[in-house]
Parts: structure tokens; sequence; C-alpha cells
């Protein structure tokens, strides 16, 4: 047994830079498919609607931690050799995705339906509609929640550790069994996790506050 000191500290602060990693890779991949996913659910096609709704049933209906599980565990089932990185990267890109997804399809239909009617005036084919009338101004919309949502990405991230996944969480484990402090083991956790979600939560508060300014002008 040893006590909680300075080179503890530094091993949890260095499992910052994978939790953030996770994170940067479950925003990206998320992103990519929840991107998808939204135009699915706001196309005329009721199969794409269909599919998309059931995917954010799913992956919004059942919890983050059984997601883990049952890619981690269930993969070799299937004769799939799977790390815990590769199985926490998917877990959180699907779990991500369906979010996304669904705020996004919320801010695509917030465009007012002049803007489509003008579109459609104009001619303009699905494609060009989305990209150059609808998806400019959704981003706008989109950009506050989903600031806010990356918080709750990076603090998903957590939840890896229980598959054998090394971020700040997991790294706090290993030091707690070590030094059985766990007061100040998890406070360090905790300390590490605010100071990396707190600039983003008031940085999406902002711009929530400068979009309702410039709305009420």
């Amino acid at each position: 047994m040893r006590t909680f000191g300075f080179s503890e500290f530094l091993f949890i602060l260095e499992a910052a830079q994978w939790t953030l990693a996770l994170s940067a890779i479950a925003f990206v991949g998320g992103a990519l498919l929840g991107l998808v996913i939204a135009l699915a659910r706001t196309s005329d096609n009721r199969a794409a609607q269909w599919l998309s709704a059931g995917f954010i049933q799913v992956f919004q209906g059942t919890p983050l931690l059984l997601q883990l599980f049952l890619i981690f565990f269930g993969a070799p089932v299937l004769g799939l050799d799977i790390n815990p990185w590769l199985a926490a990267g998917i877990a959180l890109i699907l779990n991500s995705a369906a979010f996304l997804g669904e705020i996004w399809r919320g801010c695509i239909q917030a465009i007012p339906g002049g803007q489509r009617e003008a579109a459609l005036a104009l001619n303009l084919s699905y494609v060009d509609r989305m990209r150059d009338v609808i998806l400019p101004q959704a981003f706008k919309i989109a950009l506050p929640p989903t600031v806010g949502y990356v918080v709750q990405i990076i603090k998903g991230t957590s939840l890896a550790a229980i598959i054998g996944f090394t971020e700040i969480t997991r790294a706090g484990q290993i030091i707690n069994n070590a030094t059985f402090q766990p007061l100040h083991v998890f406070t360090t956790v905790a300390a590490i996790y605010f100071v990396i979600c707190w600039p983003l939560s008031l940085l999406a508060a902002r711009m929530e506050r400068r979009r309702a300014r410039a709305l009420a002008r």
C-alpha cells in the first residue's frame, strides 16, 4: 500500500488524454452517423424514416453501459476479436449518433416552412436544398445543444472503465486499489472531469444566450 501523492495524481491526469481521445472519436463518428440519421428522419422516404426512428429508439432506450457490455462481450461470441478501445469507440459512436441525430432532426424541422417552399420554387434538388438552404440555418440552431451534448459524451466515457479501458475513472480505480484512499482519489477524478467539462458548459450557455438575444431583436 502507498500514499496518494503527486505521482498518483499525474497517473490520473495522464489518463485524461485517453478520455479526450475517446470523446473525440465518439463525437466525430457520432456526428457523421447522426447527420445521416437526422437527414433520414426528415426525408420523404418512409423506409428511411422508420429505420432511423428505430435506431434512435434502440440506442436512446437502452443504457450506454448495457450497450458497452453487448458489444464487448457479444463480439467474441460471434467470433470477432475486439479490444476495449474498439468496443468503447463503437458503443459511444452509436449512442452519440442516436442523440445527435435527434437533436439535429429537431433543428432541421425548426427551419420555417417558407424556406423549403422558396427552395422548391427555385427548382433546387433535395441535395441542393439541404446543402444551400436548410443545413446552414439549422447549424446555427444546433450549435449550442451540440456543444452541450459534448459534455455528456465526455462524462459518458467514464463507463468504459467497466470493460477495462483506462481513462480517468479507470485510472482512479487503479490508484484507489493501490492507496485505499478513495476520498483523495475520486475527488481528484471529479475535479479533472469538472475542469474539462465546465468550460464547454459555459460555452454552450453563452451560445444559447447569444442566440436568444439575436431572436429578440
